[in-house]
């Protein structure tokens, strides 16, 4: 697990949020800053974005402690934690939480820069330590001037495995030859469907299991995925 004396911010990581990255917004890709929709008085004010994301079990035992009580309980915890930070150690400093939010912000591209995503065969990132098991949980664009952040080194775990459990795990077929989304999708909304509250490719995926979610942690957030697919069909 992450080592939160290492991170910048270690009192994110008491609360789960243990993947810690600081950028200098100028150096970011032009397709990243773009999509931040910053304007004019906004991009001469900010001079870095931090991304926000947890590894593991933690932010669910966080959850559960803390209840599950609003429509989108995660993304609370995420707003609260950042306006905690930015009234605690950052006060002082202005900021913009861009994500949890409306506006769609190239999450993976950001994850590939801080070197914790790595493309799969079933599309979630994937990193050598964490396996699947982390996601985004919170992109922020401040005036600060905190020391930027050194990419993780590590190679994609996919180009060195040979026996692709992934793929011959997902029951739709939907992996082969590439990713299929509609396989995937119709699978999944089947009445009754083995993916319905989980991914049995990315189960069957050994890289990172000490970092797998629980059945409980996993089962929410594929069901409220699910939800969100049929809202849309």
């Amino acid at each position: 697990m992450t080592d939160a004396t290492l991170l910048p911010f270690p009192v994110l990581a008491t609360q789960g949020l243990n993947l810690q990255a600081i950028f200098d917004l100028k150096q970011l890709p032009a397709t990243v800053t773009e999509s931040l929709a910053l304007d004019a008085s906004e991009s001469a004010c900010y001079t870095q974005l931090l991304l926000i994301g947890h590894c593991g079990r933690q932010l669910w035992q966080t959850m559960q402690a803390r209840g599950m009580g609003t429509d989108h309980p995660i993304d609370d915890l995420s707003h609260e934690q950042m306006a905690q930070l930015f009234e605690g150690p950052l006060a002082g400093h202005r900021y913009k939480i861009i994500f949890p939010g409306s506006q769609s912000v190239g999450l993976q591209r950001l994850g590939e820069l801080a070197g914790w995503h790595h493309e799969t065969p079933f599309k979630v990132g994937i990193h050598p330590t964490w396996g699947t098991w982390f996601a985004y949980r919170a992109v922020v664009v401040a005036n600060t001037a905190l020391p930027l952040t050194h990419k993780q080194a590590g190679a994609s775990p996919c180009v060195d495995c040979v026996s692709r459990p992934c793929i011959s795990a997902c029951p739709a077929a939907a992996l082969v030859p590439s990713f299929q989304i509609n396989a995937c999708l119709n699978h999944r909304k089947q009445a009754v469907s083995s993916c319905e509250d989980r991914c049995l490719a990315r189960n069957a995926c050994p890289v990172g299991s000490d970092h797998r979610y629980t059945a409980g942690q996993t089962s929410y957030h594929y069901l409220q995925s699910m939800a969100m697919i049929r809202k849309s069909c």
